[in-house]
């Protein structure tokens, strides 16, 4: 098993231009801490290596993609968390008042449900009756962006979540 002082610092680079060019594109700033974001980046690929998939840093993946969904980075708390906090939960992304510096940032709770109730709620979206619309409409877990089409897109055109971060909403 890799350790997180195997990810070439060329490679860390590689990824932090890729975010930082794809969460400006959107609206979206990474942290200014370029010491901090650095070593979330490096948690990203380390993940990555580790899982198949680049989970948050800071939370405890279990290496089943489909059960990670919600805290594939951008996660699904992103949103709501710079909203009220203006920092994510591991601070990857913050508001424009921190990247000014009129904003500092805290510590903020965790949004993501324990593991039954995530459970529970896949539950009760599956009994939902879907079947009078003519096309589905998917959701993205990230941003929010909605369309209606027969599958979700290969790539979210607001914020860049592929198509597994999209699920059906109606």
């Amino acid at each position: 098993m890799s350790s997180q002082s195997d990810v070439p610092a060329a490679e860390i680079k590689r990824l932090n231009e890729t975010l930082s060019e794809e969460a400006e594109s959107g609206g979206y700033h990474l942290n200014p801490d370029n010491e901090i974001t650095g070593e979330l980046v490096k948690g990203l690929l380390v993940n990555e290596k580790r899982y198949g998939y680049r989970a948050c840093p800071c939370r405890l993946a279990s290496g089943d993609k489909n059960e990670d969904l919600d805290i594939i980075c951008p996660c699904d708390y992103r949103d709501p968390d710079l909203a009220e906090y203006d920092t994510c939960y591991c601070g990857l992304y913050v508001s424009q008042g921190v990247v000014d510096g009129k904003v500092k940032i805290g510590s903020i709770p965790e949004r993501r449900p324990a593991r039954k109730k995530r459970s529970q709620m896949k539950a009760k979206e599956k009994e939902a009756n879907l079947s009078s619309l003519s096309q589905p409409i998917w959701r993205c877990r990230v941003c929010g962006y909605l369309c209606a089409r027969e599958g979700p897109p290969e790539v979210c055109p607001i914020c860049k979540a592929k198509k597994e971060r999209f699920e059906r909403f109606l």
